[in-house]
């Protein structure tokens, strides 16, 4: 009789070695167009609204077009469900993004007409006009429902208020500045 490994134990490991593979993606895609219609008989609920079945949706991507006046910021913010590639076609932006490890490191670079940066999923970014003139810009998205937080409306227009000793704790400063901060999110 030959000395080997047991059937079972061959059969045990690749179960175990099947069960270990993941998988991992964003949640499904939601519609990505709505045809309104006025009742709910042969219709689906997208979004809050009543509309037509398409049968066929969830492209996966967006666009945005930005036009940025002289001077003009798209405020410091993240997309937790969506890179984004950024596409200048007029005008000159400082663009930026901090890393989210223990480092916290900004990359920034000028861009010009014809030039692209890319914002990672889920990382603090900004884009802001150095120019003179307007500029315009494309941002093409990797998930039609990417979501915006806006960090300082996040932090300080929240409803209710974040409690003041966290805040003056976390941004080591006076109470005031954080009463005035919050006021210009009312």
């Amino acid at each position: 009789m030959e000395k080997g490994v047991p059937m079972y134990l061959v059969t045990v490991l690749l179960f175990a070695l099947a069960c270990s593979l993941a998988s991992a993606s964003d949640p499904s895609p939601l519609q990505d167009f709505c045809v309104a219609i006025n009742g709910s008989i042969s219709a689906v609920f997208v979004n809050g609204k009543f509309c037509k079945d398409p049968k066929a949706s969830t492209l996966g991507i967006s666009l945005a077009r930005i036009d940025f006046v002289p001077y003009g910021v798209n405020s410091p913010h993240l997309h937790p469900l969506g890179t984004e590639i950024t596409m200048v076609v007029e005008g000159t932006l400082y663009v930026g993004f901090v890393t989210s490890d223990t480092d916290n490191r900004l990359f920034t670079k000028v861009l010009n007409k014809g030039d692209v940066f890319v914002f990672p999923i889920g990382h603090i970014h900004f884009e802001f006009n150095v120019g003179k003139t307007n500029a315009v810009a494309f941002a093409g998205f990797s998930s039609q429902n990417l979501r915006v937080i806006t960090i300082a409306d996040a932090v300080f227009g929240s409803n209710p208020p974040i409690n003041f000793d966290v805040l003056t704790k976390a941004f080591q400063v006076d109470k005031n500045v954080i009463n005035y901060l919050e006021q210009q999110f009312k």
